[in-house]
C-alpha cells in the first residue's frame, strides 16, 4: 500500500514539473519573441498552477505580460473557458423524477 502511495507522489511531482515547464513570468519570453497563439493556450490551461506558485514566487505570473497581443489573449481566454467551463460538461445531471 506504501508503494502505490509512493508511485502517486512521484507521478504528481513530476507531472507539477512538467506542467510548469514554460510557466508565464519566467523570463523566457523578450520583446523581440513575444508568447504567441500556442503560448496563450498553454498559460490558459495551467492557470491553477500559474496561481498557486505565484503566491510563493514574486516573479511568476497568471497571464504573459510579453505577449503578441489579441492572438494570445484569445487563446488565453479559450483555453481558460474550455478547462474551467468544461468541467461543467462533465457533470452528471440529476434526472427530475415526473
Amino acid at each position: 500500500m506504501k508503494t502505490k502511495h509512493l508511485k502517486i507522489l512521484l507521478i504528481c511531482i513530476i507531472s507539477f514539473i512538467v506542467l510548469t515547464g514554460c510557466i508565464p513570468g519566467d523570463g523566457s519570453y523578450s520583446e523581440n519573441d513575444p508568447a504567441g497563439f500556442l503560448s496563450g493556450i498553454w498559460h490558459g490551461w495551467i492557470a491553477p498552477l500559474s496561481l498557486i506558485i505565484g503566491i510563493f514566487k514574486s516573479n511568476i505570473r497568471v497571464y504573459e505580460s510579453i505577449n503578441s497581443g489579441w492572438w494570445y489573449d484569445f487563446a488565453f481566454y479559450i483555453a481558460v473557458i474550455s478547462g474551467f467551463g468544461g468541467l461543467s460538461l462533465s457533470r452528471k445531471k440529476k434526472k427530475s423524477k415526473k
